[in-house]
């Protein structure tokens, strides 16, 4: 018999994953206001909009075990927000700075993603869409790093 972990340990793990696309949501609205650059902005906004769908889902999940979702991201989320302002008022903002933030944040969320996969048992089709998630984000990961290859040859 497969050995499952406790409500609060799986509430715990859906929550830990709502508030990091909060954050990641918040990254892209961020960028895609601080990007000058019209196909990139585009990418920013269906990223959010990606980000969105992932915590829509998540919260859908948590209402089914009959949880409250967190409704806002973390601290930081918010540091790393501010570093990207800050980045602005130094003029330093540029497509690169701004894809390897997008990277990095993508990077840190499929670490995210990865260790609740691995700290958790959950029921099956919760591990569905958790790996379903991940997969895409891994997709963006991909992504990015083409993007980052060609605004580099610009």
């Amino acid at each position: 018999m497969e050995k499952t972990s406790s409500h609060d340990t799986i509430t715990e793990g859906l929550q830990r994953l709502l508030v990091k696309n909060y954050d990641a949501e918040k990254g892209y609205i961020k960028a895609m206001q601080d990007i000058d650059h019209a196909a990139l902005r585009g990418f920013m906004q269906r990223q959010a909009a990606k980000r969105n769908g992932f915590a829509t889902e998540l919260d859908h999940e948590l209402h089914l075990i009959n949880e409250k979702p967190k409704s806002d991201g973390s601290l930081a989320g918010d540091l790393h927000r501010t570093w990207m302002d800050l980045r602005d008022v130094l003029n330093l903002n540029d497509k690169s700075a701004i894809l390897e933030e997008c990277l990095r944040g993508e990077e840190t969320s499929a670490k995210e993603y990865e260790q609740v996969l691995e700290d958790i048992q959950f029921p099956q089709h919760l591990r569905t869409v958790i790996n379903n998630q991940l997969s895409k984000i891994y997709r963006t990961i991909e992504d990015l790093h083409q993007l980052e290859d060609i605004t580099k040859l610009q």
